[in-house]
């Protein structure tokens, strides 16, 4: 199944490239309507929240937290599933690491300065509470467009 390749590109390393190349971003904007609530304005309106805001928000038990110096990560687990919490400091931050993770697939829930990924019902469910918007990485499957169900046979 494809939710662990999802949590699993989470890694440090990964982590670690986002968190470097923030500072080479220059007005990358991924997102613009993120706040709004998404496609027609449907759903809450998304409003920055630290890591344990979100938490919080989506009740969740907060596990394997780290933080460099523009974000902070932490994985989650409750009764709508498995996901993994992202909170930014600036908006460049999250647009700069958006841009780096799409290349990778997934799937995301963007908001004000955060991002949940996870499989795209969970992120469904989580938006009634945060609001956002869900925005789909890089589809690598085998042409079909089948979504990220066959992307689990990796990368280059």
């Amino acid at each position: 199944m494809g939710s662990r390749h999802h949590l699993g590109l989470m890694k440090p390393a990964l982590l670690c490239a986002a968190a470097v190349a923030l500072p080479l971003a220059a007005g990358c904007s991924a997102i613009s309507d993120a706040t709004s609530g998404g496609e027609g304005g449907q759903g809450k309106v998304a409003k920055p929240a630290s890591l344990a805001q979100l938490a919080q928000q989506t009740s969740c038990s907060l596990t394997g937290q780290r933080k460099v110096k523009d974000l902070e990560q932490g994985n989650c687990k409750n009764s709508q599933g498995r996901y993994v919490l992202l909170s930014f400091t600036t908006d460049q931050g999250m647009n700069t690491w958006l841009h780096e993770a799409r290349p990778w697939g997934g799937v995301y829930l963007v908001g004000a300065r955060w991002v949940v990924v996870s499989q795209e019902p969970t992120l469904q469910t989580l938006r009634k509470d945060l609001g956002g918007k869900i925005v789909h990485g890089d589809n690598h499957g085998g042409g079909n467009g089948g979504g990220g169900a066959s992307h689990g046979t990796g990368h280059g």
